[in-house]
């Protein structure tokens, strides 16, 4: 036993060290990095899939046994020019861009004065509004389009991009209002305190204080409010019906599938560049998106 001991190399100090380190980078990289490989991959993959479709050949698109599903062997651009030539897209994309930017101008300027009001004004009953405003948003949607039809009917407003910029704040400003409350109570009322004691109104420090300090939780609203306006499909669905003024998610699906044939380069081609938009959106704020999320206002 003693001479078994004796032929084995003795750890030093100097490898002691090392043997940690290498522990705690497995154990990194086993914790860290390979649930965020997996976690991406699977989120671009999508992504990845539309883009390779958008080019194949429909005999590609046929044919997986004699060629690779995730693969161009011969690639082409039949299906962009299809979209973008056969079709009504850029008048979708530009509709879709409208209805966009109006319904989530219309929401936020709606919320800022919901919160602003339920959580600076201080009223009694404020934070039953706050939670009853918020319970609004959990209506689905597919109930309200019901009644909300009617009253599109009756103002004259079906089948006009109107229709939609108007309905969407309906589930939007309850999620906007309740994500603003929480930020505005992260803004130190002793700001506004110190306006009002120079003689300041309520709406120049909402417009001089309040806004400028909670422009990362515009911003994160915005977002949601653009997110959810390019993507929504039951009102577009059921208030538009010309072909001409439909939304991307809509005209794409209803368009490019004529009875049972599926065109699905032009489909995979449309979703593709009905995604670029919000990715573009995201890009450009995610600085500030991350910021309302992990905190605001240092007293």
């Amino acid at each position: 036993m003693t001479d078994i001991a004796a032929d084995q190399p003795a750890v030093t100090e100097a490898d002691g060290p090392q043997i940690m380190s290498w522990d705690s980078g497995v154990r990194r990289a086993m914790t860290i990095y390979v649930p965020l490989t997996v976690f991406v991959l699977v989120l671009l993959f999508p992504f990845y899939w539309m883009a390779i479709t958008a080019f194949k050949p429909n005999g590609e698109l046929m044919n997986y046994k004699d060629n690779n599903p995730f693969w161009i062997n011969h690639p082409t651009f039949a299906n962009i020019n299809k979209l973008l030539f056969e079709t009504d897209y850029g008048h979708w994309l530009t509709t879709t861009m409208g209805i966009a930017f109006g319904s989530t101008f219309l929401s936020l300027f709606a919320s800022v004065l919901a919160a602003y009001a339920i959580q600076r004004l201080r009223f009694k009953g404020s934070e039953y509004v706050g939670l009853a405003i918020y319970a609004a948003y959990l209506v689905p949607p597919s109930i309200l389009f019901i009644p909300l039809a009617q009253v599109v009917y009756q103002l004259g407003l079906f089948d006009t991009p109107y229709a939609l910029i108007l309905t969407y704040p309906t589930f939007l400003v309850p999620f906007c209002t309740w994500l603003l409350i929480g930020y505005f109570k992260s803004i130190p009322y002793e700001l506004e305190e110190c306006a009002l004691i120079d003689g300041a109104t309520r709406l120049q420090i909402l417009r001089r204080i309040t806004l400028p300090l909670a422009v990362p939780g515009l911003i994160s609203a915005g977002i949601f409010a653009f997110t959810l306006s390019w993507n929504e499909f039951i009102y577009a669905l059921a208030f538009i019906s010309s072909t001409e003024k439909k939304t991307v998610p809509v005209a794409v699906l209803t368009e490019l599938v004529q009875g049972d044939v599926y065109h699905w380069g032009s489909l995979m081609t449309g979703a593709l560049l009905g995604s670029l938009p919000v990715a573009i959106f995201y890009m450009f704020f995610v600085e500030y998106y991350v910021s309302s999320l992990t905190g605001a206002v240092k007293e």
